[in-house]
């Protein structure tokens, strides 16, 4: 995990931490829905730092024999975790206390307390975002927004940067909520605020859950880090061919690598040896997370060529 998700996690979960106290107190005042639904969310947030940075750090073990791929996948795993406790804590239990509030309204108490602690919480959240963005910017190398969340391959900056707009999101949500139960005396638009949270929040954690769930069965490199490996291996005139290519991603920053490759037939068996291994150099300076290359002699041959079958897509 490099040190610009490290800040962005640490800055997140002392946000959320400060938040979910202040909302917390501003409900024992109010007995809200909404800041009740906001207090949780809170929790869960600041809970879900905490699985960041622990599968930042379980993600840097060094490989075992069990293992021997290390355990880079390990950063996906508890970001998939994030989505799941933001759904079941967050989502369910705001939608659940929402619904409640619908059948049994309950009117809003010292309403000054909500709309401190919604303020407060606001600038809170605005000060995790703008450090995530302005850590994300650096290595969004000209993305959107949404392409950066969908194609990277690191989840800590996206996952940071969907629960802070959620959370700002959610926040409106809440203020919306809260100030129309108080100017029209009817305390059901407190509970349509928390209802609308939930919903807020179950989006985002199919979100999250759909993209870590793509990365932790196995996602090839971005097609930028294709074409580069590809013109690192056909870059050298004993290269005749390269038959094909496949890569997976083992982690956040380390790709594996696989390809058959044609050489000139001329070469011997330690002229080949040599220019695989100078074929592994070009790749890893193209690509710097291409740690694990494996590199196969081969033949091409085409599919009205006859002869013994060959291996799929060779």
């Amino acid at each position: 995990m490099n040190e610009g998700s490290t800040r962005a996690i640490l800055a997140a979960f002392l946000a959320n931490l400060g938040i979910a106290i202040v909302k917390f107190v501003a409900f024992l005042f109010t007995g809200a829905a909404s800041m009740l639904a906001e207090s949780i969310h809170s929790v869960a947030d600041t809970g879900n730092q905490t699985l960041l940075a622990l599968g930042g750090r379980s993600g840097r073990r060094t490989p075992t024999a069990e293992h021997p791929f290390g355990f880079g996948r390990e950063r996906y795993f508890w970001a998939f975790l994030v989505a799941v406790v933001l759904f079941t804590l967050g989502s369910l239990f705001a939608l659940f206390e929402g619904y409640q509030k619908l059948r049994h309204p309950h009117q809003i108490e010292s309403p000054a307390w909500a709309f401190g602690a919604l303020g407060v919480a606001i600038a809170l959240e605005g000060w995790s975002l703008r450090t995530a963005v302005h850590e994300a910017d650096k290595v969004r190398a000209g993305q959107s927004w949404w392409g950066f969340i969908r194609r990277s391959k690191s989840p800590e900056l996206p996952v940071v940067l969907l629960e802070d707009a959620g959370a700002l999101l959610g926040l409106a949500c809440a203020l919306v909520g809260v100030s129309l139960a108080v100017v029209t005396g009817q305390s059901r638009f407190d509970a349509v605020g928390s209802i609308a949270i939930g919903l807020l929040l179950g989006g985002i954690a199919v979100t999250l859950g759909t993209e870590m769930r793509s990365l932790l069965i196995g996602e090839a490199a971005s097609q930028a880090e294709v074409a580069a490996i590809q013109a690192a291996l056909i870059d050298d005139p004993v290269v005749r061919r390269l038959i094909h290519l496949r890569t997976l991603q083992l982690g956040p920053d380390e790709l594996l690598v696989g390809a058959k490759v044609e050489f000139d037939p001329a070469l011997s068996f330690a002229e080949v040896a040599q220019a695989i291994d100078e074929a592994e150099r070009r790749v890893r300076a193209k690509v710097p997370s291409a740690r694990v290359i494996y590199l196969e002699p081969d033949c091409y041959r085409s599919s009205a060529q006859p002869g013994p079958p060959s291996a799929p897509d060779a």
